[in-house]
């Protein structure tokens, strides 16, 4: 699945989304909307990771989706 994909399927995404990262809160999902950016940012926020690091746990995140 592509991130367009993702992006168009948000709301059902979410619960997904919530799984892979659970320290994610409602607002945070509310606030990235759909946006991969956002969504890396938030990553970095809650887990401490690099820009690199929540690149590539998006990206591994899509190819298991």
């Amino acid at each position: 699945m592509n991130w367009d994909q993702i992006e168009g399927k948000w709301t059902e995404m979410q619960g997904r989304v919530r799984e892979e990262w659970g320290q994610l809160t409602d607002d945070d999902l509310a606030e990235a909307q759909g946006n991969r950016e956002q969504l890396e940012g938030k990553l970095q926020q809650r887990y401490g990771k690099t820009k690199e690091e929540a690149r590539k746990a998006v990206d591994d995140f899509l190819a298991k989706v």
